[in-house]
């Protein structure tokens, strides 16, 4: 069934692609269509509104695409479950909230890349400022944003434990911070949530909703896009199903967001990619682009688990017998510990003075507990989230069949790098240093995971291969940089598509490097700056602002 066209047509309504809708259907005369492969974000949806209702969506299909690694040669053969938003507003619906711009020089480093000058902190700074409101911001900060749509609550962190892990931080020899997303990221602090007034801010929310009055505006729901079409390589528009019916819809652009999984796979289903590859399906290439779904990077974590000697910390929480008041309480006043999503506050580390800025992430949480919901054996328990944030191994996705709903290979060769093992001893070492000072010491019921048992390095890595988890951090896919960069995808001056017209990349797979904590701030920021490239606005001018760096780095510019 064909429909009539529009202007652009955005493929996937998560993050990036709410955050598209709204900048670009704002000029009246444009005409925008959203097409969002999962379901709506309904109002009435707990497990999406409610923030402590985090671990409900994951692995759920109404949620969750429930993507899984192809089995890993340095994990002992382990298949890594992979959760990401099948509903609007995408991950930003089913995450954990937190808000992480990621360290200044992970952008220098960025435009330290030929042809990527206009990505350094200076250029991304103004689009960051733009897309947040700082609650907890001082109103003149410079650094922070203080009028945009994202209203960014900063965790309130007054559980005891998250006093006594602070003061054990700083025994370690660790600063405090005032804001990891301003001057300083290196330290601990209380963490930016995307949490407003008890309730979840998803993309959808803050970008999505309050615009779907405009007439301009389409939004369709459960819509499966299965293929860019073609015109020579002049992308026309798109085919999608949706209610067991396939339609095709003309666009004046089309603008790939569905994630970095989704939109390299999309790409090569329409002919972008590895032309060898692409052959051995029966797939006709439209351009030959051998980066497409390489260079797949991600965040792995692994959880260390204490028991609380004393009852301060949230675990009997986890009792279903309490849910319905817990509900109940939320429901009534957006209070409670339904009202936090508990990663309330952590820190960023150099684990060795031979990085630049931080390489491991800290989230503490109050409570013992997966991100599945799977509870520790414990009636009162603590737990730190630790690994290293940017990793040296790469990984790979490649369609195995040109049937659309067939799930593409996933390695993302995890553990694979003398770097990475290096840093993942030193993650683990440098967690319980900090866990076993003198400050914990009151709380400190002994290590339930990795248990004392684990010791040498060797164990370590051992138990970080049978344990760890990913951070649901996938990136890098479709890489910006020049078309003279045999792998990169995306032209960083336009984020247009090598080699094709009218086929752009708007998300975190356009991102050349993943950034040193959460990936969602990250992605809202090159939305905001997409859309002023799409929409052939001049781009806000550089910011060059001056922000903490540790010592000499080769990655700073003067």
């Amino acid at each position: 069934m064909a429909e009539s066209g529009y202007d652009y047509v955005i493929v996937g309504g998560g993050s990036a692609g709410s955050a598209l809708a709204n900048r670009l259907s704002a000029d009246g005369n444009r005409t925008v269509l959203v097409l969002e492969a999962g379901r709506s974000d309904y109002p009435w949806d707990l497990f999406i509104q409610m923030p402590a209702a985090l671990t409900f969506p994951s692995g759920n299909p109404f949620y969750d695409w429930r993507y899984q690694s192809d089995p890993e040669p340095h994990m002992g053969g382990r298949r890594i479950a992979h959760a990401r938003g099948k509903v609007l507003g995408g991950s930003s619906s089913i995450n954990g909230m937190i808000f992480q711009r990621g360290n200044p020089l992970d952008y220098e480093r960025w435009g330290a890349d030929p042809g990527m000058d206009s990505w350094d902190f200076a250029h991304c700074l103004p689009y960051f400022n733009r897309m947040e409101t700082a609650l907890a911001a001082d109103a003149d900060d410079e650094l922070r944003g203080h009028s945009g749509p994202l209203k960014l609550e900063r965790g309130p962190a007054t559980n005891p434990l998250f006093k006594a892990f602070f003061e054990a931080a700083q025994e370690a020899g660790y600063p405090l911070t005032d804001d990891v997303n301003g001057y300083r990221q290196e330290g601990f602090a209380a963490f930016d949530r995307n949490v407003h007034k008890g309730q979840r801010l998803s993309a959808s929310r803050a970008y999505l909703r309050p615009e779907l009055r405009r007439r301009n505006l389409t939004v369709r729901t459960r819509a499966l896009v299965t293929k860019v079409n073609f015109s020579g390589n002049v992308a026309t528009g798109v085919t999608y199903r949706r209610n067991g019916r396939l339609h095709t819809v003309a666009a004046g652009e089309v603008i790939l967001s569905g994630g970095a999984i989704n939109t390299p796979q999309l790409l090569q289903l329409s002919g972008v990619g590895d032309s060898a590859h692409l052959s051995s399906l029966g797939i006709e290439t439209v351009a030959d682009l051998p980066g497409v779904g390489e260079n797949l990077q991600d965040h792995l974590e692994v959880y260390i688990q204490h028991a609380c000697t004393e009852p301060v910390s949230m675990q009997p929480n986890l009792s279903p017998w309490r849910y319905p008041f817990i509900g109940l309480q939320w429901l009534l006043g957006r209070t409670g510990p339904a009202a936090t999503n508990h990663f309330e506050g952590g820190g960023f580390v150099r684990s060795n003075d031979e990085v630049a800025y931080p390489n491991l992430m800290f989230h503490f949480l109050p409570v013992a507990v997966r991100y599945d919901g799977q509870k520790a054996e414990a009636k009162h328990g603590y737990q730190v989230h630790i690994g290293p944030m940017y990793s040296d191994a790469r990984g790979t996705l490649k369609i195995k069949s040109t049937d659309p709903t067939v799930h593409p290979s996933l390695l993302f060769n995890y553990l694979s790098t003398d770097q990475d093992r290096r840093e993942w001893v030193e993650a683990v070492q440098v967690a319980r240093d900090i866990l076993g000072r003198p400050a914990m010491s009151r709380f400190n019921g002994g290590e339930m995971s990795p248990g004392p048992g684990i010791r040498t390095d060797a164990e370590i890595l051992e138990w970080v291969a049978r344990d760890a988890e990913t951070a649901l951090h996938p990136s890098c896919t479709a890489k910006m940089g020049p078309e003279s960069d045999p792998r990169a995808v995306v032209d960083p001056l336009s984020i247009k598509v090598h080699g094709t017209e009218g086929l752009r990349v708007v998300d975190a797979s356009a991102m050349p490097y993943v950034t040193n904590g959460n990936i969602y701030a990250p992605v809202m920021m090159l939305a905001e700056k997409a859309a002023d490239l799409i929409l052939g606005n001049a781009p806000l001018a550089p910011q060059h602002t001056d922000f903490y760096r540790h010592g000499s780095s080769p990655l700073a510019r003067s």
